[in-house]
């Protein structure tokens, strides 16, 4: 029986033929080629670079490896994608739609990789600095520079994104000039409260961390400083979302500055006849017990006046950290008033002396 047989220089040179003028089969192999590109680089980072980076002195390298060896490879198939569409041009009217679309997805994976990239050098130097300055206020920058980073970065990504769809950048941008007047009329109250969020952090007024007091309502410690507002949560554990402009223009106790050390006023009142010197050392012998107190400035009773009813004191005392402040101060007040009765010391309250004379003029 006789077969005929295809020769092997035959059937490759049908195949050739066959790949060049098939545009789908062409666009088949370039896909295919880019995904084991793809994994081959995905293969080579996590088998053989990671393991390197792993073996220099700083983290930074690491950690740049692990957050964008999956982006990478997914770019390299998408740039797979964006040639294989190519050869389906001249057959397929949606080649150009999906080559757009194609081109937008690009460089956003671009930007993302970018930004994470910025993002992490900023992170890694800044708390480096952090570090080395021991500064609330620079881990707060930090926020900030990593916001703005990666704001700025999708934005250029918009911008590109227009361009690859045919809108014209230039007539745009000019537009949009034109635009940003009047936008910023409607939105003067949104760009006061950044630039205030801008400005309470260049000034240092308040850091994440800070115990601050607005007004008798308003206080607690600060849990955010956004860019356009800042969150307290109060000492009953309700958060207060206050705008950075209000909060600009407004006078701000804050507990935790210049340093941590706190002082505490207990005012309190003796009868007239009592002996100044002994209601002193008795109030500071009650100061003493105190924990936490202040070794570089000393407590203080001070006579403030003599009142109506009463003479009336004030004790001062200086704690080393302003955490303590009202647990201190009740505790004091406690101690003041068992150690004044136990030392026969009146505490009076206020009264009015009426001298009736009965006594008729004759």
């Amino acid at each position: 029986m006789v077969f005929n047989e295809i020769p092997l220089v035959a059937a490759v040179t049908v195949s050739t033929e066959q790949l060049v003028h098939n545009a789908y089969l062409r666009s088949l192999v370039i896909l295919v080629s880019f995904f084991i590109i793809a994994r081959l680089v995905y293969w080579i980072g996590k088998k053989y670079l990671i393991k390197i980076a792993q073996k220099t002195a700083t983290e930074l390298d690491d950690i740049v490896l692990k957050k964008a060896e999956i982006p990478v490879a997914a770019l390299i198939f998408l740039f797979g994608v964006k040639i294989a569409v190519i050869p389906l041009s001249l057959v397929d009217p949606w080649a150009g739609i999906i080559q757009h679309s194609v081109s937008t997805v690009v460089i956003l994976f671009i930007t993302y990789i970018i930004v994470i990239l910025l993002d992490l050098l900023v992170a890694h130097w800044g708390k480096q600095y952090a570090a080395r300055t021991h500064a609330k206020l620079d881990d707060q920058i930090l926020m900030f520079g990593r916001r703005t980073v990666r704001i700025i970065g999708f934005i250029v990504a918009l911008l590109f994104i227009l361009q690859v769809w045919g809108v014209k950048i230039g007539p745009l941008l000019a537009s949009l000039g034109i635009v940003g007047v009047a936008v910023a009329f409607g939105l003067q109250n949104t760009l006061g409260n950044v630039f205030g969020g801008v400005s309470l952090i260049a000034d240092r007024s308040i850091r994440v961390g800070d115990i601050i007091k607005l007004d008798e309502e308003t206080g607690g410690e600060v849990m955010d400083v956004g860019l356009r507002a800042t969150k307290i949560k109060t000492w009953n554990n309700e958060l207060i979302i206050v705008p950075n402009g209000t909060l600009a223009n407004t006078r701000i106790k804050n507990y935790v500055l210049p340093n941590r050390k706190a002082r505490i006023e207990v005012p309190f009142s003796v009868a007239y006849g009592s002996s100044v010197d002994k209601v002193k050392k008795v109030v500071l012998g009650q100061v003493s017990r105190l924990k936490n107190l202040d070794d570089k400035t000393p407590s203080r009773v001070v006579f403030i006046e003599m009142g109506p009813s009463s003479l009336n004191f004030k004790a001062l005392v200086w704690l080393n950290s302003y955490e303590i402040r009202f647990d201190s101060k009740e505790q004091l007040n406690c101690w003041i008033y068992e150690a004044l009765q136990k030392n026969g010391i009146s505490i009076p309250f206020p009264q009015m002396d009426v001298h009736v004379d009965l006594k008729k003029k004759k």
